[in-house]
């Protein structure tokens, strides 16, 4: 049984590395794509967990079935693709560690998963199937994607969703907010951003918007909000939740992280115990995912920064809150 299966984008992000001797600019070569991610840091965890995406048939195809397969993931539904090659990401950095990003992907592999591919099984064998909104950008991915979130709730799975919203993915915003609020009915955990929350909803207010997106659906609504933490609202409680005081150098990742911690936490849940969620637990979890996303935003690429379970509690002993 895995504790978490996932389905989405599974691409190379090249991270900052420093300058050359001329001054230019240098790329480090990392594993990425947030539904891979999110895996990771429950594998590092000690969770079980399992992937459901395509990469290229190349080098870079290679490289991160290996990587993943090293993060303890399996990889059983990663199939290589003959039609596109492994989709590239450079990732730029600002002051102060915040990314943007800049994709290669016309098209690319990770948008080739068709509901032809044998991957039920790894659905049918998890407790928690997770998703992100990339693999909804584009067909023949958004149809599998769609099909497997429907597949999980048939089979009565706690459904996470991240949308990961990446602007030059899509055609535009309304199209985004489209095929993301479309899911919402399938989704039992919803993991948004402040500025996904305003963009799906149009409301500044934590409270409201996450009222807005519950209506929707969702049990959970999980609200980062960088530096300030973690917002929630859940049927039993809601409130912000500080994050730790940590020397942040690299941001990527930190969200996933986040999600890859909360959902470890959840694996012994049912969906039914997720709608009666005391306060004091839904703290002390998204605690425990807000120290797992400080800490990653300390090293530079997102899974090599992911920390493992006993460098959280350190951290949750040790580092002060933001307040």
């Amino acid at each position: 049984m895995y504790d978490i299966t996932s389905v989405g984008e599974l691409l190379i992000d090249f991270t900052p590395a420093g300058v050359n001797d001329q001054g230019m600019e240098l790329y480090s070569c990392n594993p990425g794509g947030a539904p891979a991610n999110v895996l990771a840091m429950a594998a590092i965890l000690g969770g079980k967990t399992a992937f459901i995406g395509k990469v290229g048939n190349d080098f870079f195809g290679s490289f991160l079935k290996q990587s993943v397969q090293k993060n303890g993931i399996d990889t059983e539904g990663l199939i290589k693709s003959e039609e596109a090659p492994t989709t590239l990401a450079f990732v730029h950095l600002d002051a102060s560690g915040d990314r943007s990003f800049n994709f290669y992907r016309n098209p690319g592999a990770d948008v080739m998963l068709t509901g032809n591919e044998k991957f039920c099984s790894l659905i049918d064998h998890c407790r928690i199937f997770h998703f992100g909104s990339v693999s909804l950008t584009s067909e023949p991915s958004r149809s599998a994607t769609v099909f497997a979130v429907k597949y999980a709730r048939e089979k009565n799975k706690i459904v996470s969703f991240d949308p990961n919203y990446r602007e030059p993915l899509w055609k535009n915003g309304n199209d985004a907010t489209k095929e993301i609020l479309r899911v919402l009915p399938f989704v039992d955990i919803l993991k948004v951003s402040e500025e996904e929350m305003q963009m799906l909803t149009s409301q500044s207010i934590l409270k409201k918007g996450a009222e807005i997106l519950s209506s929707y659906g969702p049990k959970i609504i999980l609200i980062s909000l960088g530096a300030k933490g973690a917002f929630y609202f859940a049927p039993k409680a809601c409130g912000i939740v500080p994050t730790y005081d940590v020397k942040t150098i690299d941001t990527n990742g930190a969200g996933d992280a986040f999600l890859g911690a909360f959902l470890y936490q959840m694996c012994n849940k049912n969906r039914e115990e997720l709608q009666c969620l005391p306060q004091k637990e839904l703290d002390d979890v998204i605690d425990f995912a807000n120290a797992a996303g400080s800490l990653t935003t300390t090293g530079k690429g997102a899974v090599p920064s992911m920390p493992d379970f006993s460098a959280i509690e350190f951290c949750r002993k040790n580092n002060p809150h933001i307040i």
